[in-house]
């Protein structure tokens, strides 16, 4: 998980990212508008933290022992974290 000052600092840079688009008109203060920006990327990391949580279960739970870190282990838990994202958008 990142920590709050990390979080606060993408913030700041989303923040002026969109104020420095053209197709953008920030209407809201930026003491909002970063609030905002806050509470949706702290969504977003817990939950990929939750996805990595199941996905490392799902593979620990196979019969043969997988190691972490191997190329196999690598292939396997991106394509089951793909697989649990898209579990996630759906429902």
């Amino acid at each position: 998980m990142l920590s709050e000052d990390k979080i606060s600092h993408l913030s700041h840079i989303i923040l002026q990212a969109v104020k420095k688009s053209p197709l953008v008109t920030v209407q809201a203060e930026d003491g909002r508008v970063l609030k905002e920006i806050k509470k949706v990327l702290a969504a977003e990391l817990a939950q990929e933290e939750d996805i990595d949580r199941k996905v490392r279960a799902k593979l620990s739970s196979y019969s043969r022992g997988i190691v972490e870190g191997s190329s196999e282990w690598d292939v396997l838990y991106r394509k089951t974290f793909e697989e649990e994202s898209r579990k996630h958008t759906k429902g």
